[in-house]
Order: C-alpha cells, then sequence, then structure tokens
C-alpha cells in the first residue's frame, strides 16, 4: 500500500507467530500481570513504553496472550486510561514542536509542510475518534490550548 504523503510504497510488515502455548519462561499470574502494567503505568509511561518495559525487564512477550486483554483495556478497567489516545497525543505534542520551530524558523519551508500534513493527520485521527467513540463528539482540538499545556 502507498504511504499518503509520499512517493514511496511502504516496507511489507511482518506477522507474529501463531500463538501454540503460553511460554513456559513466564511464572507470572493473570493478577500479577495487571498489577505490574498498574505500577509500570503509575511510573508515568504510555501504554506502548509498558509494553516495551515489560518485554525487556520481566521477559513477557505479549501481555495481550497471557490476560486475552490489551494494556489500555487493564487501564481501563482500573479507571486509570489516558484521557486522549496516545497517538493522537504524540501527533499534537510533534505539532506543538513544529510550530515553536516555525515562529523561530519563519522562512523553513519544509517544516511549515510537515506541520500543515501533521495538522491533517490530527484532523483524520480526531474524526475517526469521535466516530469509534473514544473521544466524545463535542471535543475540539484547539492549537493554542495544546501549546500551553505543553509549556
Amino acid at each position: 500500500m502507498a504511504r499518503m504523503h509520499s512517493r514511496d510504497k511502504g516496507k511489507s510488515g511482518s506477522t507474529k507467530p501463531d500463538k501454540k502455548t503460553d511460554p513456559v519462561w513466564i511464572s507470572y499470574g493473570k493478577k500479577e500481570l495487571e498489577l505490574m502494567v498498574i505500577k509500570v503505568f503509575k511510573e508515568d509511561n504510555s501504554p506502548s513504553k509498558i509494553g516495551l518495559i515489560l518485554r525487556d525487564t520481566y521477559g513477557i512477550p505479549s501481555i495481550k496472550d497471557l490476560l486475552g486483554k490489551s494494556i489500555l483495556q487493564v487501564l481501563k478497567d482500573n479507571d486509570l486510561a489516558p484521557e486522549l489516545p496516545e497517538d493522537l497525543l504524540s501527533l499534537i505534542k510533534r505539532s506543538v514542536s513544529l510550530d515553536k520551530h516555525i515562529e523561530e524558523n519563519n522562512q523553513d519551508k519544509t517544516a511549515k509542510r510537515g506541520s500543515r500534513l501533521t495538522q491533517s493527520k490530527i484532523g483524520r485521527l480526531v474524526k475517526y475518534y469521535k466516530k469509534s467513540g473514544a473521544l466524545p463528539k463535542t471535543w475540539k482540538y484547539d492549537k493554542n490550548r495544546f501549546k500551553l499545556m505543553a509549556e
């Protein structure tokens, strides 16, 4: 499939191997795994970072395979889920940093184009999340509000 904002065709993806059995080296129970997810989240980590930490530190290949639910679902069950989805938040942070860069370097045309592309990605994601119910229908993206939050 082609990329949206470039001429590249993209790279072929990989798929996880079929799950046959649970890994034998994991000695944690389901409740312990949920408590680990909560503990790592309270150390101010995002859901994707939690997965990396659990994989690299504790040798847990996939929380979803072991618990039957994702890290975000574990956080939602314990009322700890972030108010904004992680991918939307990272795009907003990128937009704020690009706008700050453009204020200092007004002639940077590449950065201006990158800012426009990021804004359109934010708009598409917001539309998707409103339709799927992850964001309220009345939620609005205000660039100035998030600029104040980032500072």
